[in-house]
């Protein structure tokens, strides 16, 4: 099945049709390349079209040469999506396939699609993803920082009472950060941050990810509350933090030693030990060694 462009280019539709369902699809966060065969399939052959951006979506569909033809484009965003949601329902229990696109990235990511694909779940029809760029993940990645445990935390507030109990809740996270930030405010998150979380927690600046101005600024953070202070920026914005250095009481971690050398051998135990409290482990051993003589 191939559909036509109007500007004359075409897409070649690979699989079978939609079944009906809601079609949570992930866009690219710059680079138009960035999207998966499989959104494309389902923007091409789903029944009907939603987006946060119908104008952002339309381009996107033509420069990968899908056409809209007569099928409905539904604007569902913050604003409407409560309103919207019933009747993209309705074409699902119809037996419609609905997709559904953010302006940039994966749906509900800070971005709209969390009324609609719960009201979904609770009518008891099917909701599927179409998985691919998310700015978070995109900037986990390049970041340098730890990727084995991270949060997600969004946006902070702007009142400045919220934001410091925000904040404040997520100074001792063992995981790395990640904020999304308006290019108007990254000086004083860095600011806030560099005095109330320490200037020397790692952290790294990530600035319009997979655009021709990308640009990755890495340090710790008063590094770059520096770097960026009087500075003006523009572009989306992702800032990722290290999590915080935990004090580990020399007499917890040898009392878990301790009961650990009861059941067993020396290596076991501080091998165990050493991981349960982040500690060296050629440390660990050695007090091990003269515990368990």
């Amino acid at each position: 099945m191939t559909q036509a462009a109007a500007n004359g280019a075409t897409y070649t539709v690979g699989g079978r049709p939609l079944a009906p369902g809601l079609y949570l699809v992930a866009t690219p966060i710059g680079a138009a390349r960035d999207i998966t065969l499989r959104a494309l399939d389902i923007l091409a052959t789903a029944d009907v079209l939603a987006a946060e951006d119908t104008r952002t979506l339309r381009h996107l569909m033509e420069i990968h040469g899908i056409a809209l033809g007569d099928r409905q484009l539904v604007p569902c965003h913050d604003h409407n999506e409560a309103a919207v949601s019933p009747r993209l329902l309705r074409a699902i229990e119809e037996g419609k396939s609905v997709a559904y696109a953010s302006e940039a990235g994966t749906p509900m990511v800070s971005d709209p699609g969390f009324p609609l694909a719960r009201a979904a779940i609770a009518a008891g029809l099917p909701v599927l993803a179409a998985p691919g760029a998310s700015a978070a993940l995109c900037a986990l990645t390049v970041s340098g920082l730890p990727s084995d445990r991270f949060l997600f935390a969004g946006f902070a507030p702007t009142a400045a009472g919220a934001r410091r109990s925000f904040l404040e809740g997520l100074k001792d996270v063992q995981a790395t950060v990640i904020f999304y930030e308006s290019p108007k405010r990254i000086n004083q998150m860095l600011e806030e941050l560099s005095q109330n979380w320490g200037e020397m927690r790692h952290a790294a600046v990530c600035r319009e990810l997979t655009k021709r101005f990308e640009e990755i600024s890495r340090g710790t953070l008063g590094e770059l509350c520096s770097a960026f202070k009087g500075r003006e920026v523009k572009g989306e914005i992702v800032l990722l933090v290290d999590r915080s250095a935990v004090v580990v009481d020399a007499a917890d971690w040898e009392a878990a030693l301790e009961t650990a050398l009861g059941t067993m051998t020396v290596k076991d135990a501080a091998a165990m030990v050493a991981e349960a409290y982040d500690l060296p482990r050629r440390e660990v051993y050695q007090v091990a060694l003269k515990r368990g003589k």
